[in-house]
């Protein structure tokens, strides 16, 4: 496809996904308000259940153009173990914004939908930034080690905003997603980070272990996903013009120990060293594996 057609082709894309947006829209902001006149309980039985549908209902057009439109061809495996009426616990390696695409074409209708910590910035995005609060998907505050020497009281706010997400989490089947690396690699912030790993930055423990001690008892396993592009990083617009043509996952479910759900990883400095040297663990045949298929 020449330039040209491509950059034609993200156009049709963009007002495809536009009008997706616009159109649903309406529906979900008729949700959303009702969600916030009614009694709490009404609104869980009444509104929730249809902003869910409207949000999958945007999923899959989204889907469905990447499938037949602009025919992405799949290497998944490992995709053993689904299920709607479970609680998952997933995470992957970040290069691109199209990696959420990637996971929400492996787990589509398989499992609860993937909620996201997400910057709170992104929440002012319209109609996307509404779906995503109306859906209860945790909003998060990164601070600047800068900004908190400033301001110490901020100091360790972000994850209690994890403790309050997943206090949500509890009360119906959900499947929390968690990119352990906190943003999207980039060979300057690899360099920056003068990261352990070949393909990774360093992953951050914090949030992922709120998560299992708030939700423990009801995650099997640490679902580890490993994305692949096989054609290099697509950006969004890439993937909005169709130059995304390939992808390539490996999916392990890796066993949680019992007590790291039982413990306190804030205040037991034992307990926060073996959870911190698991992830690395995780992190360390994440990016052998990651070479392996890049060398494939």
């Amino acid at each position: 496809m020449s330039r040209i057609l491509s950059h034609l082709m993200g156009v049709i894309s963009a007002l495809a996904l536009l009008i997706n947006t616009l159109f649903l829209g309406v529906f979900l902001y008729a949700f959303i308000l009702l969600r916030l006149i009614l009694p709490n309980a009404l609104a869980k039985r009444i509104a929730n259940p249809v902003i869910t549908a409207i949000a999958s209902l945007w999923l899959g057009c989204i889907l469905w153009w990447l499938n037949h439109v602009h025919r992405v061809q799949w290497d998944i495996q490992g995709l053993n173990r689904t299920g709607k009426n479970e609680w998952f616990i997933l995470s992957a390696n970040h290069q691109s914004w199209v990696d959420i695409f990637v996971l929400y074409q492996i787990y589509y209708g398989r499992v609860p939908m993937l909620k996201f910590f997400i910057k709170k910035e992104l929440a002012y995005i319209p109609i996307v930034g509404q779906a995503w609060w109306a859906l209860d998907f945790p909003f998060m505050r990164r601070y600047s080690k800068a900004y908190l020497a400033k301001h110490p009281e901020k100091a360790g706010q972000d994850l209690l905003e994890t403790k309050k997400a997943c206090a949500k989490f509890s009360e119906m089947p959900t499947s929390v997603m968690n990119f352990l690396e906190g943003t999207r690699f980039t060979e300057y912030k690899h360099r920056d980070q003068q990261s352990p790993f070949k393909h990774l930055l360093k992953p951050k423990a914090g949030g992922l272990a709120f998560a299992i001690q708030s939700l423990g008892d009801k995650f099997e396993a640490l679902t580890n996903v490993t994305i692949h592009y096989p054609e290099g990083i697509p950006t969004f617009w890439d993937m909005m013009c169709g130059r995304f043509k390939r992808c390539s996952v490996r999916i392990q479910e890796q066993p949680i120990p019992l007590h790291f759900s039982q413990g306190d990883y804030e205040n037991d400095g034992e307990l926060k060293l073996e959870i911190q040297q698991w992830v690395t663990r995780i992190w360390e045949e994440k990016d052998t594996l990651l070479d392996e298929m890049k060398r494939s």
